[in-house]
């Protein structure tokens, strides 16, 4: 997901993922946290950074499942 805000504050970011870390007044901090959780609980990575034109980009890898045939019986 890709925005044209602010982007991420060099101080915020390195605490991007904590838990109840939040820039917004009424937030709680565990949006981006709960993500990165989920991501990693099935082997991907979920990252954030600015763009150069300003805004931020956050992406999410996830590996390729390889489906097993099913044995006949």
């Amino acid at each position: 997901m890709r925005d044209s805000g602010a982007g991420l504050d060099p101080q915020g970011a390195k605490r991007l993922f904590d838990p109840f870390f939040t820039t917004k007044p009424q937030g709680m901090g565990m949006g981006l946290s709960i993500c990165r959780n989920i991501i990693s609980a099935h082997g991907g990575e979920l990252a954030g950074a600015n763009n150069p034109d300003g805004g931020a980009t956050f992406e999410f890898k996830l590996p390729v499942a390889v489906e097993e045939p099913i044995a006949s019986k």
